[in-house]
């Protein structure tokens, strides 16, 4: 069940109402339609209540002569009426047909308004299809004959489905008693086509109105969650829109402080280490000056080298800080010209860059923000593993490079920390290469900016493979 719920806030809020309105029309629907069927019921058995009651009114106060008489002219169907006690039924009937037989009985006991005997059964109701053969022995035989109509020439009579029998019997003044056998509707009881479209017309118009409602509310939080991620690409994005409800106003207001707050923290950062860095390159000019006056050619070697290095971590640093940094361009990049650049590039270097495959359309970014998080991979693989090889995927999703090279790869549990900044390996990659431990740092960075990624392997047969992923 729970796979089947919905993931979003606006499936929920939808999923929710939906239940709690099914929930409640269904509710509502069953009150309705009891209510209904006791009401249709208690009007259905009015009418004969009322027969009944003024018959017995009209045989109190004759004889048996004349009652005879009187019953032989009001014995008419649907309504049987017979002097004298007869058998009463089985009373196995259906519960509709009780409780019918209960109200009826209850109903004629106020009609008549005195304490007399008053008995109501509902008898097992008759074959819903034709009686053939002779007519049955006795009372019921009699009473369905003439309930039922007339019989045929063949000897068989009609029996109607769909109504409910009742049997009364009433004890007369003097003692005797008088039965009725009449037939009540049973239709009642059945929900009107009416009401179920009723229903689900109100139902649907609450779900449609209620999902426009929930879409409506639920918009402003989808925005929001564009922005952050927008927000994750390029922190000089334009501020949300301060309109709408209040509550969505204060969110979107917050947000966009939350914004300016961390612009001015990153340029602050930026102009100090920018003016830290800068600063550093006066008294290493000093120190590589003072240098070439040491008479030792040996130490004024080491001095040079730390000093070079030195200068190469700031150079490296300020590129990085001032690249990053600015607003990222958002147009589309050739992606097959920029690979191949990249390889003439290197191979006027000397270098051995080999390229599988072809982008088939146009990748939309920064231009000089992934040629520098190809071109630092690259740089990795061909100083590290002597050549480079790179596989393009290409799909309708995301763009994918596969950087591969023929060093000797890196310990599976250090994979994920030579992306830390300043982050060096000893032996292949050691401090001779002039690396600084921020071009893997700096080209994830581009990748995640982008909203991609860069992940590091060790292939089966050696090397390192860089697996970078660009979604379109």
């Amino acid at each position: 069940m729970r796979s089947l719920w919905p993931r979003s806030l606006f499936g929920r809020l939808v999923a929710v109402l939906a239940v709690g309105l099914v929930v409640a029309q269904g509710l509502s629907a069953w009150i309705n339609w009891t209510e209904r069927d006791r009401m249709l019921l208690q009007v259905a058995g009015m009418q004969p209540v009322q027969r009944v009651a003024d018959i017995v009114h009209l045989l109190d106060p004759l004889d048996a002569v004349e009652r005879a008489r009187i019953v032989g002219i009001l014995n008419v169907p649907p309504l049987v009426v017979t002097l004298g006690r007869v058998p009463q039924p089985d009373a196995g009937g259906e519960p509709a047909a009780r409780s019918q037989a209960r109200m009826f009985s209850a109903m004629l006991r106020a009609e008549l308004g005195d304490d007399r005997v008053v008995l109501v059964s509902a008898p097992n109701p008759p074959p819903a299809e034709r009686i053939r053969g002779p007519v049955a022995p006795g009372w019921m035989g009699r009473h369905a004959m003439m309930m039922d109509g007339a019989t045929s020439a063949d000897g068989s009579y009609p029996v109607r489905p769909g109504n409910v029998q009742l049997v009364t019997q009433v004890q007369l003044a003097g003692g005797q008693w008088v039965s009725f056998d009449t037939r009540l509707p049973r239709e009642a009881a059945g929900l009107p086509l009416r009401l179920l479209l009723t229903l689900g017309v109100l139902l649907l118009v609450v779900l449609a109105l209620s999902s426009i409602a929930v879409r409506w509310l639920s918009r402003p939080l989808r925005t929001l969650a564009d922005a952050a991620e927008a927000l994750g690409k390029n922190i000089h994005r334009a501020p949300l829109p301060e309109d709408g409800p209040s509550e969505v106003r204060q969110a979107a207001r917050a947000f966009n402080t939350m914004q300016s707050r961390l612009v001015r923290y990153i340029d602050d950062r930026t102009q100090v280490l920018a003016a830290m860095s800068h600063d550093l390159k006066t008294p290493l000019t000093r120190l590589r000056l003072r240098a070439e006056l040491l008479d030792d050619e040996s130490v004024r070697e080491r001095f040079d080298r730390d000093l070079g290095e030195m200068q190469t971590m700031v150079t490296d640093a300020l590129d990085a800080l001032r690249g990053l940094d600015g607003p990222a361009q958002s147009v589309p990049v050739d992606m097959a010209a920029l690979l191949e650049s990249l390889q003439a590039d290197n191979e006027a270097m000397g270098r051995s860059v080999q390229i599988e495959g072809r982008p088939a359309a146009p990748l939309t970014g920064d231009p000089a923000r992934l040629k520098r998080c190809i071109g630092n991979l690259l740089d990795n693989a061909v100083t590290y593993g002597e050549r480079a090889r790179v596989k393009v995927e290409d799909d309708p999703r995301a763009l994918t490079l596969r950087i591969g090279d023929e060093g000797p790869g890196i310990p599976q549990e250090l994979l994920e920390r030579v992306f830390d900044p300043f982050f060096r390996l000893e032996g292949s990659r050691s401090r001779e290469t002039g690396g600084t431990g921020l071009g893997l740092s700096i080209a994830r960075n581009i990748a995640r900016a982008a909203g991609g990624d860069l992940t590091l392997r060790n292939l089966p047969d050696g090397g390192l493979e860089a697996v970078l992923v660009l979604p379109r």
